[in-house]
């Protein structure tokens, strides 16, 4: 296989079903060697009863890419290392981490317990950090002994993580956090070779039956837009030397478009050179607020 990926080495975490297993076939595809990580639990985080990993590197064998599956819990330091360590030891390199895993336990806040709280952001939250940390520290390496890498780092946030969404807290504060994380990876990382940049995928998963569920019924002929594998050439071409200059941004993915999400920047000021009274300071805020954008609408509001 050949292609802007050719020879370079990939990780993609939660790449045993939906946007990960397409991720990982199409970087296989544009001639990346791959390894495949998933822990193979359910929707819940909860184990299941097979390996997806290994169908999926079947897969990519069978298309005549290289691949290797890592069945490795990515949210602890020790499973974390080894998805390093397995791209070292297969191949002797790693040039791009693509963070992807996550479940959901989708609750309003007044019902939502301690432990889904706490399930959702290790998984998301720390799933990527963990990961992210360890490539990083092979890379400052690598940059250190004057073998600078062309890396690359892609991040899975969400819509909901940049508008919010209803039932979602603990998801939408992990995917909140996890652009909060690109950029200061970003900004962290270059000195060292490395680029990081986040998407917010649309597509039909596991985890978004219910939310599309309106729209997958019938998909367009010859063109499902909520289909995974819309969201994987952007991912590939971030992964890639291609995208060389390109850091620190976010990208909203969904069927054939692409956007670029422009975040928190100031808008409407006012300085009155002096403290304000609560009075003086709720009149100005609602003049400023007035003269501001509406944000978006909170998805499910």
């Amino acid at each position: 296989m050949s292609g802007i990926c050719q020879d370079r080495v990939v990780a993609v975490t939660g790449a045993g079903r939906g946007l990960g297993r397409a991720h990982a076939l199409a970087f296989a595809a544009e001639g990346a060697r791959v390894v495949v990580n998933d822990l193979g639990v359910g929707l819940d985080g909860t184990p299941g009863p097979d390996s997806p990993a290994g169908r999926v590197v079947d897969e990519i064998r069978a298309a005549g890419g290289e691949a290797v599956a890592h069945a490795g819990d990515i949210a602890t330091t020790e499973g974390a290392a080894s998805l390093v360590t397995t791209a070292l030891e297969a191949y002797g390199r790693l040039d791009t981490l693509v963070n992807n895993a996550g479940f959901l336990r989708d609750r309003m806040l007044v019902n939502l317990g301690e432990d889904d709280w706490d399930a959702v952001i290790r998984v998301h939250l720390k799933g990527h950090f963990l990961p992210l940390r360890h490539a990083a520290a092979h890379w400052r390496a690598e940059a250190k002994a004057g073998r600078t890498p062309v890396a690359r780092v892609v991040h899975t946030s969400s819509g909901a993580g940049l508008l919010g969404s209803v039932g979602q807290g603990n998801y939408s504060a992990a995917k909140a956090g996890i652009v909060g994380l690109t950029l200061v990876a970003a900004a962290e990382l270059a000195r060292y070779g490395v680029q990081v940049n986040a998407i917010a995928p649309a597509a039909r998963t596991r985890m978004t039956e219910r939310t599309f569920a309106a729209t997958m019924a019938a998909p367009d002929a010859g063109f499902d837009a909520m289909a995974p594998e819309n969201v994987a050439p952007l991912v590939v071409w971030l992964g890639s030397a291609a995208s060389a200059g390109v850091t620190g941004r976010v990208f909203e993915a969904e069927g054939g478009r692409i956007t670029v999400m422009e975040g928190w920047r100031p808008g409407p000021s006012a300085d009155k050179g002096a403290r304000w009274s609560p009075a003086e300071a709720g009149e100005t805020a609602l003049k400023l607020l007035a003269e501001a954008e509406t944000p978006g609408a909170v998805y499910g509001a």
